[in-house]
C-alpha cells in the first residue's frame, strides 16, 4: 500500500506505513518513524525507475534538493526523537493542507506562469531541500511534500516531472535519515524484509499507472491525499508524551 499509493502520488509512502506499523504491528511512533525512513529509499529507487522510463525524472534537480537535505535530515530524525510527535504532526498536518490547497488553486493564483530559472531556480532548490530534509527526518516521510509544490508552482515543473524528481531524491536522504535513526534504536529490522518486497512491487505499479493520468487528475490526486492526511495529523491527540504516543 505504501509503495503503491507512495509511487502514484510522488511521495514515500511513510504517510500510509506509519499509522499502519503503529496501530497493526504496535511499533511506538518512533520506531515507526525510524523503520519508514529506511523503507522508503526503496519506494525511491523503485518510484523514480517507473517515472524514468518515461523521461519524468530531473537528475540535475533532484541531485540539488539531496545536496542539503542530506544534511538536514539527520537533524530532524533527532529532533523527532526528544519530542513528542503529536505536536510535531499537528504543525506538519496543517503544512500539508496548506500546500494542498495552493495545488489546488495554482491555476487561478497567476503564479507559475513565469518559471524561474538559473541561479533563482538554483537557490530554491537548495533551500527546498533543507527544507525537505528536516521534514523527513522528522516525520519519517520521503520529503514529497515539500519538494513537489515549489517545483510546479516555482519552476514551472509537470506534476508528472516533479513527482519522479522528488522520489529520486529521497533516496540519498532516506539513507542518511534511516542511519541516524538506527543509531538512535528507532528502526526495527526484522519487518523489513516484508517491507522492501511489497514497496518495490507497490511502488513500480503505482509510477507506472501515474505516468497515464492526466496533469490535472494527478494534481487533484495528490492533493487530496495531502488533505486527508493533513487533517489526520491536525486531530492527533496529547495523549501523553512519552515514546508511545500513537496518531489518533
Amino acid at each position: 500500500m505504501a509503495g503503491f499509493f507512495g509511487s502514484l502520488v510522488g511521495l514515500g509512502g511513510g504517510v500510509v506505513m506509519i499509522p499502519l506499523m503503529v496501530g497493526l504491528l504496535k511499533l511506538t511512533q518512533h520506531q515507526a518513524h525510524g523503520t519508514s525512513m529506511l523503507a522508503l529509499v526503496f519506494t525511491g529507487i523503485t518510484g523514480a525507475f517507473a517515472y524514468s522510463a518515461k523521461g519524468n525524472v530531473d537528475v540535475m534537480a533532484a541531485a540539488l534538493l539531496a545536496a542539503t537535505s542530506v544534511v538536514t535530515v539527520r537533524y530532524g530524525a533527532r529532533y523527532a526523537h526528544s519530542l513528542p510527535e503529536w505536536r510535531l504532526k499537528r504543525a506538519f498536518g496543517g503544512f500539508l493542507i496548506f500546500a494542498s490547497v495552493v495545488l489546488i488553486l495554482k491555476p487561478y493564483l497567476g503564479i507559475g506562469g513565469e518559471p524561474i530559472a538559473g541561479i533563482q531556480k538554483v537557490s530554491v532548490l537548495l533551500i527546498t531541500g533543507l527544507f525537505a530534509g528536516f521534514v523527513a527526518g522528522m516525520m519519517g516521510v520521503g520529503g514529497g511534500t515539500v519538494m513537489v509544490p515549489p517545483m510546479v508552482i516555482l519552476m514551472g515543473m509537470s506534476q508528472h516531472l516533479a513527482q519522479g524528481t522528488s522520489l529520486l531524491c529521497m533516496v540519498a536522504a532516506g539513507i542518511v535519515g534511516a542511519y541516524t535513526h538506527w543509531r538512535l534504536g528507532n528502526v526495527v529490522l526484522g519487518i523489513l524484509m516484508g517491507l522492501i518486497v511489497g514497496i518495490v512491487i507497490g511502488a513500480y505499479l503505482g509510477g507506472t499507472i501515474a505516468q497515464y493520468l492526466p496533469e490535472l487528475h494527478l494534481r487533484l490526486l495528490f492533493s487530496s491525499f495531502l488533505i486527508w492526511t493533513g487533517v489526520r495529523y491536525l486531530k492527533t491527540r496529547p495523549v501523553g508524551t512519552n515514546r508511545g504516543d500513537s496518531l489518533k
